[in-house]
């Protein structure tokens, strides 16, 4: 949930990337786990999950690979727990 708060407000969290454009092209796995606070093979292995799960997308350049949230795929999986959740009366 951490990663993906931090995902949402990547100009915020983010600014310091110098090598692309958090918003636009994702942001460093590196400084993800910096702003974690936990070593990167942590980080990557939830990250992992993350993307396996189809909320966040993951595309590498050069010897870096970034992460941006996929806001289609977040906002169908809340419109379907909601629909989960309700209580029929």
């Amino acid at each position: 949930m951490r990663i993906l708060r931090l995902l949402a407000e990547t100009e915020q969290h983010f600014a310091e990337q110098w090598s692309a454009d958090p918003v636009k092209f994702g942001v460093c796995m590196s400084l993800i786990a910096e702003a974690l606070g936990v070593a990167q093979p942590t980080a990557s292995r939830h990250l992992d999950i993350l993307k396996r799960a189809g909320f966040i997308s993951v595309q590498k350049h050069q010897k870096w690979s970034y992460c941006k949230r996929d806001e289609v795929v977040i906002q169908d999986y809340l419109a379907w727990l909601k629909q989960e959740l309700s209580i029929e009366v």
